[in-house]
């Protein structure tokens, strides 16, 4: 037999509801781990006195007393385990596991008896239900009957609220000037209830500490067994049982600190819950403490961890008072430092800014709403590009139990640090894959899509290279955006211009007013001829574009990815293939892309004959299309201006001259020869278009 017994889902109740953990049998202590707090419970073996075995509402159950008269259950035990479980009680612990039955008759007359911090309801000498008293948190009596009413837990889903027990007189042997039955009862259940009563003075009194949840002022007021919060609206007590972890956090401006109690269950206002207590301090604040007892008390009772006069700091004050009273180890910052030199990072939670610490077993956000996340709790993390901006990025936690947190907008600097620190604590990585191979870290704030396989990408670069092979070989010597000539444009400019300043009524408008117009024309023509070239009729008689090495593979696939998986949706066998295609090697792509070179060469081949019988005929080229425009405009120009021939003539020949809008329409009634008059040469013919666009009206007028 080994030196440990472990268990998993083992169930402890608590406050009427079961939370489950591990439990682990060893040879100096019983540790029990609750998997929701991570409270530990450690019994060690010397206390053990007395074990018992119990059938129960889960299996089976473990009932455990110590010396000191403590008592701890723990249930979801399997019939199989009783002998391995007595085996080593015997010899480790010396200590026999005996089988206890419970009555199961349903009565509600019997005996109680006081068994320490539990309150048995028996039957005929045996246990019908147990009370932790613990859980009691007032008891009342009237006329021979004693009320017990319990602590509620917000996440039980049904919570006994009292139990009344009706105590006949003379039950209990008591003299006849001795105290009623009832008020016995009462008394033995109050020694053992968790009932808080300020009685006595405090320990000490912090004077108007700044809480930030709740928010408020406080006097804070330590009592031997509880701590009390005294504000101008609300009061509370909150037991040293049921703080579960101390944190002092340092602010990013290094001038104040963050001191936080975690508790369970927490603490009410109204319907508001408060699972952690964080006070702010700032570092410059002194104080001077002195405790309310003598020093024998304090050295007795605290075993020099305090000390009857202290100075120092204010929160290393209160810091040092908590640890002792509450008897819990106090949480600082590790080794991890962010960009910026501190221990935190600034982030932001549910659209509130706060700081998010990485400490060495998990994450504190603090503060509204305050998060603490174990590492044991923890499933994966994620790193999430930014939704807004670029400089910055988002980091998710995702708990085991499903539940997501997403702490956003962190700046893009702070990065590395967090991947170091979530890589050494060994923690999953959800989004890890392809991005440790990248140069830097901060690759990872890029697109995370970038290595798998777009199946609509693909084949929307194929038609790509198929549509610019078929243009080619329609037009061979066709035009492109880089083959744009702006000399041509401008004559194709300048003659739309001369159309319309023949049929213009307009003679009394400016040089600038003119060049204004010309180049309006200009970007009209330039838009329409660049982009209507593109929206081509489809032709439904044309050879069938090839598929891609991928679509190849996928069709041939499709029917082993169904039977491999039975009901699979369309779009879970695209993003199965993808990722299968993805893991093929290169040997295995060869014979697809080789089957794809082929289809593709049966393809232009099929196209060539298409073409050369009388095929796509119907849907002229690009140039085509170009020269019929452009034949169709100068016709349009020469119906408009009568001297448009003349002109076309002129440019042909090297002619420079030009007829200005005032020129052209008052002497459109005039003969052939007096047209001539206006004319004037220019010095080159490479100066043609400039003159043409920048001559004001007033020369020729002047000329004439």
């Amino acid at each position: 037999m080994g030196d440990t017994l472990e268990f998993s889902d083992i169930y402890q109740e608590v406050k009427g509801s079961w939370n489950d953990g591990r439990l682990r049998f060893g040879r100096q202590s019983v540790v029990y781990k609750s998997s929701k707090t991570g409270k530990v419970d450690s019994i060690p073996a010397a206390e053990l006195s007395q074990a018992q075995w119990r059938r129960v509402c889960l299996g089976q159950g473990i009932k455990l007393t110590t010396s000191t008269g403590h008592i701890y259950k723990y249930d979801g035990f399997r019939d199989t385990d009783f002998e391995k479980i007595s085996e080593y009680f015997k010899a480790h612990y010396k200590v026999e596991l005996s089988e206890k039955e419970l009555c199961v008759k349903g009565w509600n007359w019997g005996t109680t008896k006081f068994s320490g911090p539990l309150l048995s309801f028996e039957v005929n000498d045996s246990p019908a239900f147990e009370i932790p008293l613990a859980s009691v948190s007032q008891c009342a009596t009237g006329k021979n009957e004693v009320t017990l009413e319990f602590h509620q837990n917000d996440e039980a889903e049904v919570s006994l609220m009292e139990v009344r027990f009706y105590v006949p007189p003379g039950d209990t042997a008591t003299t006849e000037e001795g105290p009623e039955p009832v008020e016995v009862f009462r008394d033995r259940v109050l020694s053992k209830a968790d009932v808080i009563q300020a009685t006595g003075d405090a320990v000490c009194i912090f004077k108007e500490l700044q809480c930030l949840t709740p928010r408020g002022r406080y006097d804070i007021r330590i009592y031997p067994s509880f701590l009390h919060l005294h504000g101008k609206t609300f009061d509370y007590k909150i037991p040293y049982t049921t703080v579960l972890r101390l944190f002092l956090l340092p602010h990013k401006d290094q001038r104040q600190m963050f001191f936080m109690i975690s508790l369970d269950p927490p603490i009410k206002q109204g319907q508001t819950r408060y699972h952690f207590l964080i006070l702010l301090f700032s570092k410059e604040e002194d104080l001077s403490l002195s405790l309310n007892m003598t020093e024998e008390e304090v050295e007795k009772r605290y075993g020099g961890k305090l000390s009857k006069n202290m100075s120092g700091s204010l929160y290393e004050m209160v810091g040092r008072v908590m640890k002792a009273l509450v008897n819990r180890k106090i949480t600082v910052p590790g080794n991890f430092l962010g960009h910026s030199g501190t221990q935190c990072i600034t982030c932001s939670y549910k659209a509130s800014s706060g700081l998010l610490y990485p400490l060495e077993r998990g994450f504190v956000y603090i503060h509204k709403p305050p998060v603490h996340l174990r590492f044991e709790e923890v499933s994966c993390v994620n790193f999430a590009r930014g939704t807004t901006t670029t400089r910055s990025f988002d980091f998710e936690i995702e708990t085991k139990q499903g539940t997501q947190f997403t702490f956003s907008s962190i700046e893009r600097e702070e990065y590395g640090k967090l991947f170091d620190f979530v890589t050494a604590k060994k923690l999953s990585i959800k989004n890890r894959g392809f991005k440790e191979g990248l140069k830097g870290k901060d690759d990872m704030l890029e697109d995370s899509d970038e290595d798998q396989h777009d199946a609509y990408l693909e084949r929307m670069k194929e038609e790509g290279k198929i549509r610019e092979e078929a243009n080619d070989s329609d037009d061979s010597d066709g035009e492109s955006d880089e083959s744009f000539n702006p000399g041509e444009e401008e004559d194709d400019i300048a003659e739309e211009y001369d159309s319309k300043a023949s049929a213009s009524d307009s003679s009394a408008e400016g040089g600038d007013s003119d060049r204004e117009k010309k180049k309006r024309p200009a970007k009209k023509a330039k838009v329409v001829k660049e982009r209507k070239p593109r929206k081509k009729p489809k032709d439904s008689g044309a050879p069938k574009r090839p598929m891609s090495a991928y679509f190849l593979w996928l069709n041939a696939s499709r029917e082993s990815i169904k039977a491999e998986h039975p009901g699979i949706s369309i779009t879970e066998i695209s993003k199965r293939a993808g990722e299968m295609w993805r893991e093929l090697g290169k040997e295995q792509k060869v014979e697809w892309d080789g089957k794809a070179e082929e289809a593709k060469k049966d393809y232009e081949v099929a196209m060539r004959e298409y073409r050369e019988s009388g095929g796509g005929s119907s849907a002229p080229s690009k140039k085509e299309r170009k020269k019929k425009g452009g034949k169709s405009d100068e016709k349009n120009k020469k119906g408009a201006s009568g001297g448009g021939r003349e002109r076309e003539r002129e440019r042909t020949t090297g002619n420079d001259s030009f007829k200005s809008r005032e020129f052209i329409s008052s002497e459109e009634s005039s003969s052939e020869s007096d047209r001539g008059k206006g004319k004037r040469k220019r010095k080159g013919s490479d100066e043609k278009e400039e003159v043409v666009a920048s001559t004001p009206p007033s020369s020729d007028l002047g000329s004439d």
